[in-house]
């Protein structure tokens, strides 16, 4: 697995593009981040409840580990891209997709600063 595989699989998410955040790739549902790719490009991040981190963490734990700090605690979730395989991560990115696509969208900040400057 590669970042390149990873942002394919993200986009291929329904209503999925990718956006930026704090210097590296996001990847939005509605204006929600529901994956990012690290700047090095060797890790990834899902947005995940904290259960649902806890049963792909005990799944696979050389792909998936809480990431250090609140984020973690709160479910957000480092993918080491080395050593996931494309039915893991497919199944985890979908989850995390659809947590946040089940949320009411948002304007993204790009496009309400864009809306005030435009008036």
């Amino acid at each position: 697995m590669n970042a390149e595989y990873f942002r394919r699989i993200a986009l291929e998410m329904q209503g999925a593009y990718e956006g930026a955040h704090m210097g590296h790739a996001d990847f939005r549902i509605g204006g929600h981040i529901f994956a990012t790719l690290y700047p090095d490009e060797r890790f990834g991040v899902l947005l995940l409840t904290p259960e649902q981190q806890g049963k792909f963490v005990r799944s696979a734990p050389r792909v998936f580990t809480p990431v250090k700090g609140g984020w973690g605690r709160r479910g957000s979730t480092q993918v080491t891209l080395s050593a996931a395989r494309s039915p893991t991560l497919r199944r985890a990115m979908t989850t995390a997709w659809q947590r946040q696509a089940a949320k009411p969208p948002r304007m993204d900040k790009s496009l309400r600063r864009q809306r005030v400057r435009s008036t």
